[in-house]
């Protein structure tokens, strides 16, 4: 799947993945906010600008490598503070996603330099998390066991244990944690609540690939993305 990194994906099948998740999350109850459904044209006006510097919104990844429905993920960015509050210790020094993991679909292994976070299993299938602890650099430690808190207990397991999230489990992962995680049963819906997001810089993936899809503009975009925003 990685060898495929740098294939684009087509607007076109964005524009279908963003309207079957979006109808996929409120199935769930869940309501996104009010610019969940604004245009093209008005994610551009002035009135957006914190919208777009704090990269809320629409985030449809294949990773680059062009085949969504084996590798890849779902995220709307519902709130994210900002890398000055987080630097000096006080404000909005928090973020949060809801996402969606595909049944058998891939989000594949990387940590997070700076990020602490939350993975909720909000509902549907199971929520499974590979995991690995780091080295002193910072590379993936294949022979460490790790520890992780869920839901308030810890938990250990051996380099590349996996842990099963039923819906309503979590995990809290810290800086540092190797992880991939992908569905298994059914689609997952999940909530990410975790310290300010750079999704620019702040994800280390073991393999060479890109954090956002390449795009193709076949047909106009119904909704832009966060990587649409520069």
């Amino acid at each position: 799947m990685v060898s495929g990194a740098g294939t684009k994906v087509k607007r076109s099948e964005i524009n279908d993945i963003v309207a079957q998740g979006h109808e996929f999350i409120r199935s769930f109850g869940v309501v996104l906010p009010p610019f969940a459904v604004w245009t093209p044209e008005r994610m551009r006006r002035d009135d957006a600008a914190l919208i777009r510097a704090r990269g809320l919104g629409w985030d449809i990844t294949d990773y680059g490598a062009g085949n969504f429905a084996e590798m890849g993920l779902f995220l709307f960015t519902t709130r994210n503070g900002s890398a000055a509050h987080l630097s000096e210790g006080c404000g909005m020094l928090y973020a949060e996603k809801v996402m969606i993991s595909r049944r058998d679909q891939l989000s594949p292994m990387h940590r997070h330099v700076s990020k602490a976070e939350d993975i909720i299993n909000k509902g549907g299938g199971d929520l499974i998390i590979e995991l690995f602890a780091s080295d002193p650099s910072g590379r993936i430690d294949r022979t460490a066991d790790v520890t992780v808190m869920s839901d308030g207990c810890a938990v250990t397991v051996q380099a590349g244990g996996k842990l099963r999230l039923q819906p309503g489990q979590s995990v809290t992962l810290m800086p540092g944690d190797w992880h991939a995680f992908w569905a298994e049963r059914e689609d997952c819906l999940i909530a990410e609540v975790s310290t300010v997001n750079d999704d620019k810089m702040d994800n280390i993936f073991e393999q060479p690939i890109s954090r956002f899809a390449q795009v193709v503009e076949d047909v106009p975009a119904t909704r832009l993305l966060v990587s649409d925003y520069a």
